[in-house]
């Protein structure tokens, strides 16, 4: 009774920020995402009769509180489901910054739930993946299909499902992530999203979610690159309004967040096309086409502060190995 599966962190370009549904993580909207080629997670989940309680490593460290408790409520889930009672050891690996806003527990509940349904003998098809998966971390449904990725806005359990709209080789854009804040942040997305409605600016954001949504897909099926990249950078500043003006305000961007928005204007009026979208953190990530990724990693390298680069290729969806 051991699996162990692979999955990506995913960037989203209509973003998930507030939900209809706590407990079931409905999103109040859909969302759409390209799944990152180097960001991923790496789970081995064992149920093993000798334990007397879940245990958890992470990284090569014990984890203990509010992380451990949370992966094993999603491990309760998948033992009703399985009908088994044992409990589980979970070993997870990152080969990324963890809690800094690239999406650590969307790659990390997606290779936990494939790794542990699999590991409990359920044979669950992916739509019923991205459903459980969803249930331990919203945006973690999105990195079990492949390549570019819709998670479609549903008021019940099972009409909230990711599915792929496009494979990893249909179009060849980069997301070179600028890391300037590896360390985890001072609030969670979990705690953030329930913040959102406190904003002046929420209920407008949603009600215009399902237009610009029909957009990007559009931009996407015509690879029309700059109106792809328009509507990302507007969605991600529309995000972040939404997050900087609730109750309390969240401030997730550093002075080096804003030197790296600067730069990539700065190389669009020079010509090399690309743009920016930011998640729950600081750190930026760059979106371009294949022919101008090292150039731009290049210019991207020389801002002060930029502590390192991530530059992914569209990635395969979660995986057995």
């Amino acid at each position: 009774m051991k699996a162990k599966a692979v999955a990506p962190a995913n960037i989203a370009f209509i973003k998930y920020w507030g939900k209809i549904d706590e407990k079931l993580r409905l999103p109040a909207n859909a969302s759409i995402s390209m799944n990152l080629s180097n960001c991923l997670t790496t789970t081995t989940v064992e149920f093993d009769d000798n334990l007397s309680n879940d245990e958890f490593v992470l990284n090569g460290e014990k984890v203990v509180g509010g992380e451990l408790e949370r992966a094993s409520k999603h491990i309760d889930t998948i033992r009703s489901m399985s009908k088994i009672h044992t409990f589980a050891k979970i070993e997870s690996e990152n080969n990324f910054p963890k809690s800094s806003g690239i999406a650590s527990s969307a790659s990390g509940f997606a290779a936990l739930t494939l790794a542990a349904s699999a590991a409990a003998g359920l044979k669950l098809d992916e739509k019923q993946l991205t459903i459980l998966a969803r249930i331990g971390s919203g945006s973690s449904c999105r990195s079990i299909p492949e390549g570019f990725v819709e998670w479609k806005f549903g008021k019940r359990n099972e009409d909230s499902y990711a599915y792929s709209l496009h494979g990893k080789d249909y179009w060849d854009l980069r997301d070179v992530i600028v890391i300037v804040g590896a360390g985890a942040k001072k609030i969670s997305s979990s705690e953030g999203h329930s913040l959102a409605g406190s904003s002046p600016f929420y209920k407008t954001r949603i009600l215009g979610m399902p237009n610009k949504v029909d957009e990007i897909k559009l931009a996407l099926d015509r690879k029309d690159f700059t109106k792809f990249g328009e509507i990302a950078e507007a969605e991600a500043i529309s995000m972040h309004t939404v997050m900087m003006t609730g109750v309390p305000p969240l401030y997730y961007w550093l002075p080096e967040t804003l030197r790296i928005i600067k730069n990539v204007t700065d190389l669009r009026e020079k010509g090399v096309e690309c743009y920016f979208t930011i998640d729950a953190g600081p750190n930026v990530h760059v979106i371009c086409e294949g022919k101008n990724a090292r150039k731009i990693s290049l210019e991207l390298a020389k801002i002060e502060g930029v502590k390192s680069l991530i530059e992914n290729k569209v990635g395969r969806g979660a995986y057995l190995v």
